[in-house]
């Protein structure tokens, strides 16, 4: 079968028992361990002298999917932003805030907008589009801010051959590095598209997850998961209900990048100084309890993925998911050792 070019979809959505809204508390403990890092680049690096200047202070949250995550992140940097605001004993009244929420197109923007806090102390607006793409007027943006979305890849490379993987975790290295340099594309575009949107002295806080340099991905929690719902694909083809060159022509659009190579990337863009960097050890769940948390937490982030590709139908997703939940408990053991980095990444715009 010819190679699909996969892109990425949105998280799931709805309230129901596999939407994102009620599966992303590993992304919430992702900002947790962030949250104190995000208030010192905000109290150490804002100009909030020069943001008193204009009638507002324009703040985006690029992945911000749907759920609580992206509302108590918005609530934590409006809060900063006061509270530097504060410190500085500014006689010139703190801006209004405007905060644009951006996910894919087919992200629930119903569901996120519904759940809006009512006592918020913000404008709100959704901006639809890929973030590898320019979404805002030049010159417009004060601080960006993403958390667990730049390790998905616009797209799966064109050039992968990898027979019954759907990732390169136990790929052959070829795999990899075709992964690798769709990272670097997507990332140069993010970084250009930003370039633009940023004032000058603006900031961008980025948050995801990463493999530390030297890490064997074998041991990375996602990469782990990964090779087990491959696992269960391929049990389907045995079973008779996938075709075994579909689950050849599919692969996971994820990449976990170095440190380094994000440093280099942003270095090789030359718009940005990097104010801060450092990785962040992710806590790996104890106990039985974790199983269906992390089956929960990869449906809600992969079945878009999956029926976009492999077809709507219930009966095959509830069965693929059963056999990953098995292969999961199977595994534990495997799980309990592996490691799950973030890397936590402060930018600020350069003057031209």
């Amino acid at each position: 079968m010819e190679k699909v070019v996969i892109e990425s979809v949105a998280m799931n959505g709805g309230v129901g028992d596999y939407s994102y809204a009620n599966n992303s508390s590993l992304q919430r403990s992702g900002f947790e361990a962030a949250k104190s890092l995000i208030h010192e680049a905000i109290m150490e690096k804002l100009d909030i002298k020069h943001l008193c200047n204009g009638n507002s202070i324009r703040i985006t949250d690029l992945g911000c999917s749907v759920g609580p995550n992206t509302f108590i992140a918005v609530e934590n940097i409006v809060e900063a932003i006061e509270q530097r605001h504060h410190s500085e004993g500014l006689k010139l009244p703190l801006p209004e805030f405007h905060v644009y929420f951006n996910d894919q197109l087919s992200n629930d923007f119903n569901t996120l907008f519904n759940s809006l806090p009512l006592e918020r102390r913000y404008f709100a607006a959704g901006v639809p589009g890929s973030f590898h793409t320019r979404l805002f007027p030049e010159k417009s943006i004060d601080l960006v801010y993403s958390l667990g979305a730049l390790q998905w890849l616009s797209k799966v490379p064109e050039d992968v051959v990898n027979i019954g993987r759907i990732h390169y975790s136990n790929a052959p290295s070829e795999v990899m590095e075709a992964y690798k340099g769709q990272f670097s594309k997507d990332m140069e575009r993010f970084l250009d598209a930003r370039a633009k949107e940023v004032v000058h002295g603006g900031l961008m806080v980025l948050s995801f997850p990463c493999l530390r340099d030297g890490q064997p991905y074998s041991r990375f929690l996602v990469g782990v998961f990964f090779s087990l719902l491959g696992s269960a694909l391929m049990d389907m083809v045995k079973m008779g209900k996938v075709d075994q060159t579909k689950v050849d022509a599919f692969d996971v659009p994820f990449y976990a990048a170095s440190p380094k190579e994000v440093e280099a990337l942003v270095e090789r863009n030359g718009h940005f100084t990097i104010e801060r960097m450092e990785t962040q050890d992710f806590p790996i769940l104890q106990g039985k309890g974790a199983i269906q948390v992390y089956s929960k937490h990869n449906r809600a982030c992969t079945e878009g993925l999956i029926r976009q590709y492999f077809g709507h139908d219930d009966e095959i997703i509830d069965e693929l998911f059963d056999l990953f939940t098995n292969k999961l408990s199977e595994s534990f053991s495997i799980l309990e050792e592996s490691c799950m980095n973030f890397v936590f990444v402060l930018l600020k715009r350069k003057q031209d």
